[in-house]
């Protein structure tokens, strides 16, 4: 990616050198916060978060120092309280890859993590298609969201012509999703800091005691 803050490059390169097959990279990490932020029921930290780092069935963070997802939880947990601030303010600032030959806008895998994340709670998100004010929003999300996944019915021809408009349909279509939930919002959890005691609630969002987890 070119020309991104340095807190964008760190947390990228660490999502990268996580030991998944296939890492969330920085733009689909930021299309599952948007999706978490809009999501219709909330959706806890200790739940998406593991998500992001691919904990295995024992929740412990994949981690060899607990500085390190200590950090990461709060790189995380800091952008997504920037898209929140953003979307209370009536904008959005997508972290969209760019292709480097022609400058253009690859919307495509932040699109892929916002459906992940609406893939969380598949049933709040059906009933919320039937909101009228909702509902367009959402009817263009997922008709690129099946654009980007390959899996629209449209002839190339009609893909192409919604492909140049596709990134100011996302930004109009998800503040609509963030107007019409209103008050309903979910709020990030703040980073942290400081010292945590062995039998207080582990950074990470794992919901078990420090003891237990990332201070074991």
């Amino acid at each position: 990616m070119k020309q991104l803050p340095s807190r964008f490059r760190r947390l990228d390169d660490a999502l990268a050198d996580l030991p998944l097959e296939e890492p969330m990279l920085l733009s689909e990490l930021d299309g599952f916060l948007t999706g978490i932020l809009v999501s219709p029921e909330p959706i806890l930290r200790g739940e998406w978060l593991e998500i992001v780092w691919g904990s295995d069935e024992s929740g412990v963070p994949p981690f060899e120092d607990e500085l390190d997802v200590r950090w990461f939880a709060d790189a995380v947990t800091a952008r997504q309280t920037e898209i929140a601030r953003d979307l209370a303010r009536g904008k959005l600032q997508p972290v969209f890859d760019v292709d480097e030959r022609n400058g253009e806008l690859l919307w495509e895998l932040w699109l892929d993590g916002f459906a992940e994340a609406m893939a969380l709670r598949p049933e709040a998100w059906d009933a919320l298609g039937n909101d009228g004010d909702a509902a367009d929003a959402l009817e263009r999300l997922s008709l690129l969201i099946a654009i980007a996944r390959n899996e629209s019915s449209l002839d190339s021809v009609e893909i192409n012509a919604i492909h140049s408009e596709a990134p100011a349909d996302i930004v109009a279509a998800v503040l609509r999703l963030h107007a019409v939930r209103g008050t309903g919002m979910v709020a990030p959890t703040p980073a942290v800091s400081g010292k945590i005691g062995r039998n207080d609630p582990c950074r990470c969002g794992s919901g078990k005691k420090s003891k237990r987890c990332c201070g074991a």
